[in-house]
Parts: C-alpha cells; sequence; structure tokens
C-alpha cells in the first residue's frame, strides 16, 4: 500500500467494499493525511488562486475590519485571532499590517494568533511570513482556546466535502463513485433510496449537502465567550447548489476524477443553509452579502486611492487587481460574505 498512489488507493478501496459516497471520495482526495491534495501539494498560484494573493486590499480591509470587530466585543484583553486554511499567509500578514496600527499597543497586546492548518508544508510556509506574530497552530477548530474569538476564513467552505443527491424517477438515490467495465473511476447512484431533500430543493433534479456546515456551528455555539466568524467564499446567497463538484489542476478545469490528490476539487457553498443552521441553534447571522459590496463598505475605494497616490508607476496593475475583487461580473459578485455571531453584539461592519 506504501507504493500505491492515492487513485489506486481508492480503487483498491472501491473493489473491496464497493462504491463509496461523493463526500468520501472529497475527503480522500482533499484531506488524507499523507496522499491528499492540501498535505502534499499546496498549489496557490499555480492550481488556483484567491483574493488576497489577487490584491493586499483584501488582506488590508479585513485587517480593519477585525480593529472594529474587536472593539465591538468590548477590547478583550486577550483574545484569539483564527484563520482556518490560511494558505500562505498573505491574507493575514496584510491584515495584521494594518490592525497593528489602526488598533495600536492594546490591541497587538491583545491579539492571539491562531491558525488552523493540518498541512505540515503550508505550516512551515505560514511560520516563516508570520514569524512576527508568533502563531500558534491547530489541526481543527477544537484545538482553539474558548476565550473571545474573532475567526476569519477565506475559500474554506468550498473545501468541505459534499454529499450529492439526484432524482431517480421518482425516487432520491445519493451519487457515489465506483468503477466502470475498464476497471477506472465513475460516477453513479447508491441502490438503497434517499431521503427527499428539504424545502424547495426537493424540486431540483440534482443537490449538494455539505454536512461539515453541522459540525462547523455546533462547534461555534459552545463557545460560551463573544466571538464573530467571517467567511468569505462562493455560491449562491438563497439557493441548493446542484452538481457543482469541479476540479483545478495547474489553473485548467479537470475531471473531478482524473487527479485525486494531484487537482483541487471544490463545491459551491449553500450559504441559505449555513445560515438556517447557524439561526437555528441560537447564533446570529449576518448576511451574506457580496463580496464586492462588503468590500466597498470597508472602504476599498478609500484604499485603492491611497495605494495609486503612493504608486502611481503601478497605478494600473494595483486598480486592475482590486477591480477583479470588487467587479460583479468578476468576483464581486460571485463571492459571498457572511458572518456568524454570538448573541448580544451589534452588527459586523461592512453588511
Amino acid at each position: 500500500m506504501a507504493d500505491m498512489t492515492l487513485k489506486e488507493r481508492i480503487i483498491r478501496l472501491i473493489e473491496t467494499d464497493g462504491p463509496i459516497p461523493v463526500s468520501t471520495y472529497m475527503q480522500l482526495a482533499l484531506h488524507d493525511s499523507t496522499q491528499g491534495y492540501y498535505a502534499t501539494r499546496p498549489g496557490l498560484g499555480t492550481d488556483f488562486i484567491t483574493a488576497p494573493e489577487v490584491s493586499q486590499i483584501f488582506g488590508e480591509l479585513l485587517g480593519l475590519w477585525v480593529v472594529h470587530e474587536w472593539k465591538a466585543l468590548g477590547e478583550p484583553d486577550t483574545f484569539q485571532l483564527v484563520e482556518i486554511g490560511p494558505g500562505r499567509g498573505t491574507l493575514m500578514a496584510d491584515a495584521l499590517r494594518l490592525a497593528y496600527v489602526a488598533g495600536g499597543r492594546k490591541f497587538a497586546d491583545a491579539a492571539q494568533l491562531g491558525l488552523v492548518e493540518p498541512s505540515p508544508e503550508l505550516r512551515k510556509v505560514q511560520a516563516e511570513r508570520l514569524t512576527d506574530y508568533d502563531p500558534a497552530f491547530a489541526g481543527t477548530m477544537a484545538e482553539v482556546p474558548a476565550e473571545p474569538m474573532i475567526l476569519i476564513a477565506n475559500e474554506y467552505l468550498d473545501c468541505l466535502p459534499a454529499r450529492q443527491f439526484r432524482k431517480d424517477g421518482e425516487s432520491w438515490r445519493e451519487c457515489v463513485i465506483g468503477l466502470d467495465s475498464d476497471g477506472n473511476l465513475a460516477f453513479g447512484l447508491a441502490a438503497d433510496e434517499a431521503r427527499a431533500p428539504e424545502g424547495n430543493a426537493a424540486s431540483a433534479q440534482c443537490v449538494e449537502v455539505q454536512t461539515g456546515f453541522d459540525l462547523l456551528v455546533a462547534d461555534l455555539v459552545t463557545r460560551a465567550d463573544p466571538f464573530r466568524a467571517l467567511f468569505i467564499d462562493y455560491g449562491p446567497a438563497d439557493a441548493t447548489p446542484g452538481d457543482s463538484l469541479r476540479a483545478f489542476k495547474l489553473g485548467e478545469q479537470v475531471s473531478p476524477l482524473a487527479f485525486p490528490g494531484e487537482s483541487d476539487l471544490t463545491v459551491d457553498v449553500d450559504f441559505g443553509r449555513l445560515k438556517r443552521l447557524a439561526t437555528k441553534i441560537g447564533l446570529d447571522v449576518t448576511g451574506p452579502t457580496p463580496q464586492g459590496m462588503f468590500l466597498m463598505g470597508l472602504g476599498a475605494q478609500a484604499r485603492l486611492n491611497q495605494l495609486v497616490e503612493a504608486n502611481p508607476d503601478h497605478a494600473e496593475a494595483i486598480y486592475n487587481n482590486a477591480q477583479r475583487l470588487i467587479d460583479p461580473k468578476d468576483m464581486g459578485s460571485r463571492f459571498k460574505a457572511i458572518c456568524l455571531s454570538s448573541k448580544g453584539l451589534s452588527a459586523p461592519a461592512g453588511f
């Protein structure tokens, strides 16, 4: 088994135990501890690019947002500033550069930087870039101390494994991955019927359900101390995604079954379901709102003007990169921001 590729291991698993749910395939392909994509191939800038890598304005505005929300929490003397899936540390480096200026010494002394990152390779990159801020690493949110908290997660929700269900005549069946007649990975349907989706999704032909949402909100609600949790990702504001599973390798879209462990898998985020779950369990929810509107509400135009004035030789590139984040025809509309909070806080900035 040690010399087998992840794809060969998945095929062997299916040969032994039968077809596996799409969510199990995603979990293995992305998060296998030895051969999963995030454990072995941190593909930022090659397989995909995220907003913090597009423009420094993104992280800088989130730094100002963190200071504002720290004040909304009552300026606690100590709080956990947490990022889930910090990538190369770009977002947090940009955020803290401005946050330390805006928040002053009291903020700098209060912020305890925590990075939720299971990948050993990415931890090395993050530790080097953020060494001045003495980051503490955690494998899961459960390891983060239960103190007042401000959490940021950019493009984290989209990699939570999704179960897929497809209409088959009058019944529903879960989508699975098995083997075709040549022994290659192939999509199919489970033999047993599945329960029909809830609400409006029942009229669709295919729906996706990210079960990790349930665990996420359950973890947040158990935190007695005040917190904000900001998530920025892509997906519809109030509709259940259908079949949105896709894969990217070296900047190109490829078959999700072609390169398990070697390509990035992603699905659209069901913001409506996340909002319903969080509200039902007792959290305050603000948003989702389009990323462009959120960033403009935090002062994107003013920061853009400052950067252009300070760097006139690079004005066009600075402007074009900022526009990618804000323009509804680009990332501004497809990406959404949503904030989950403990009860009793004022409305978060930017919404």
